[in-house]
């Protein structure tokens, strides 16, 4: 071929030989694949994360850090700046997502499929993001502690309750406390003792004046109520975990 369209031709056939032609979509492609490398989405980002571990550490956006326990039946959350274990229960939610809930039925966690996690608070109550930090050390209870174990925990929480109260504040078992229910009733003074905390933090100590004492009683099911100047916490031993009230029930009773 002669002329013009002839040496286009020509020249164009001798590129291709060259590999010349070869490179430029070779290197549109090799540029899209950076890009999606350095600024994929999140759904991308979180479908390359391995699974977490059954119990895993957490930090939220805030800085908050929780340790989240899904190694037996019953989930459980644990802040690292409180003492008190939440107890969660799953719940299915858009998308495939999880939702853990506490008791009273309000969100704590939100976990995707993918491996995401959105943690609710008070101070955000839209959710924040929470970053996997690694494995954690469980946080399940022994199945039993010693009676002297038991009657440590029970003065801690009395000083804890007494000094958050402003007065002194005696914790009493209403039934003689079994192996089998002792974790159970260390746990139920515990919470207590941060329900005091929490309402003293939270300005309402005034809420505690009329508290002297505070029973820890054996029943059907766990929950918390006032009585004069007690406050009766009930326990239901064979349910584990979820056996005793949290300190967001107890709070609610107070305020009442």
């Amino acid at each position: 071929m002669k002329g013009p369209v002839g040496c286009a031709a020509a020249l164009a056939l001798a590129l291709v030989g060259t590999g010349l032609f070869a490179a430029a979509p070779a290197a549109a492609q090799s540029k899209h694949s950076l890009r999606d490398a350095l600024f994929g989405d999140r759904a991308t980002a979180e479908a390359r994360k391995p699974p977490a571990p059954p119990v895993a550490r957490y930090v939220s956006e805030g800085g908050g850090a929780f340790v989240l326990d899904r190694g037996a039946a019953i989930p459980l959350l644990k802040f690292e700046n409180s003492a008190e274990v939440w107890v969660l229960s799953p719940h299915a939610g858009p998308r495939g997502d999880v939702i853990y809930k506490n008791e009273l039925g309000e969100p704590v966690l939100r976990a995707t499929k993918l491996g995401g996690m959105t943690l609710f608070t008070p101070d955000r109550p839209a959710g924040a993001a929470a970053a996997l930090m690694g494995k954690a050390t469980t946080i399940q209870s022994p199945p039993f502690i010693t009676p002297n174990a038991l009657f440590q925990r029970m003065l801690q929480a009395a000083d804890r309750a007494s000094r958050a109260a402003r007065h002194r504040v005696a914790f009493e078992t209403v039934q003689d406390v079994r192996p089998e229910t002792s974790v159970l009733v260390a746990d139920c003074a515990n919470v207590a003792a941060e329900a005091f905390e929490r309402m003293a933090r939270n300005g309402d100590r005034n809420l505690l004046t009329r508290i002297g004492r505070v029973l820890l009683a054996e029943g059907r099911k766990p929950g918390a109520t006032i009585k004069d100047d007690a406050l009766i916490i009930t326990y239901a031993s064979g349910k584990g975990p979820a056996g005793r009230p949290s300190s967001e029930r107890i709070i609610k009773v107070v305020d009442q």
